[in-house]
């Protein structure tokens, strides 16, 4: 039968038991370094034999393609496809597969999660407990706050109605905005009028094209005093700089990320600024979203390499 190479960090360090369906239909399993995003020699070592690949956020190469004698289908674990080089994915007539909404639940909870960690200053409370002292910083509620969704997708929606149902009012946006349901106020609005409105603003949306920021010195300065922006999709999504001046000029209340341009981030990055809550891209990476995600890849890959 086929080897399949598997490279997401949440399947290497503990595989699951989810990928004995694989080896139950007599798939051979190749792994990559456990628990680390493969670089690039690293792939074009393994590559090579390969019919199928459960792919995780690794930046792929061209050139790692160009290895890729028998790939047949790359299947990943969520959704975002962004470092994947899908030109010579499609030149090869390589199929690119995605979780669809599989690990939506984990990412919209750990964004709330940060909200809150913000907004409260629990990690800055946590450290000085355990340091001896007894830190207490007036925090703000969500309740009656307006909180902005840029992206209305599975993540996005489910933090729109997790935020709703808190008593916050929540303002959306979507380039293909579809109705659905939420517990309180919730409006579509455009971009400009979402990041001069919320209080929070918190990003679901791919990459834009060309690399600019969504998130830059002229967005920071349109939105109101003291807001808070959390990130669980992109880091490319926002100018670091742009975020270090807002946050030590005090216009920022604080930035909540999972996300980094290089991970695990540099010391002195923008990841140890003191108003800002870093997690260590750990979105989508719960028991129940790792499962799910893990069935519907493998589902996926089964599928094309029969076909």
């Amino acid at each position: 039968m086929a080897r399949i190479l598997i490279t997401p960090r949440s399947l290497t360090q503990e595989p699951p038991r989810e990928l004995s369906i694989l080896t139950e239909e007599g798939h051979e399993l190749v792994f990559s370094t456990p628990g680390k995003l493969p670089g690039e020699a690293e792939l074009i070592e393994l590559l090579p034999g390969c019919a199928g690949w459960l792919a995780g956020i690794e930046p792929v190469s061209p050139r790692v393609i160009d290895v890729a004698d028998s790939l047949k289908a790359v299947s990943r674990n969520g959704t975002g496809v962004d470092n994947l080089p899908l030109p010579d994915l499609e030149r090869k007539g390589v199929r690119v597969l995605r979780a669809e909404g599989a690990n939506a639940t984990g990412v919209a909870e750990l964004a709330i999660g940060l909200m809150l960690a913000v907004l409260r200053s629990i990690p800055a409370a946590d450290r000085g407990i355990k340091a001896g002292g007894w830190p207490r910083q007036r925090g703000k509620e969500m309740r009656g706050r307006t909180v902005g969704v840029v992206g209305c997708g599975a993540v996005g929606r489910q933090v729109a109605q997790i935020a709703s149902a808190m008593g916050s009012q929540v303002l959306g946006y979507d380039p293909y905005p579809r109705d659905f349901a939420t517990a309180g106020p919730f409006s579509w609005a455009g971009l400009d009028e979402l990041f001069s409105r919320a209080d929070i603003i918190s990003l679901h949306c791919p990459p834009l094209p060309g690399g600019a920021f969504l998130i830059d010195e002229t967005r920071l300065k349109a939105m109101r005093p003291g807001a808070v922006i959390v990130n669980t999709a992109r880091a490319a999504l926002a100018d670091e700089d742009a975020l270090r001046t807002a946050l030590d000029e005090g216009r920022l209340h604080g930035y909540g990320t999972d996300v980094f341009a290089v991970e695990p981030p540099e010391q002195g990055s923008l990841a140890f600024h003191p108003k800002v809550v870093a997690t260590s891209h750990i979105g989508g990476f719960t028991d129940e979203s790792v499962s799910r995600a893990t069935e519907v890849a493998i589902r996926n890959l089964l599928d094309a390499l029969a076909s």
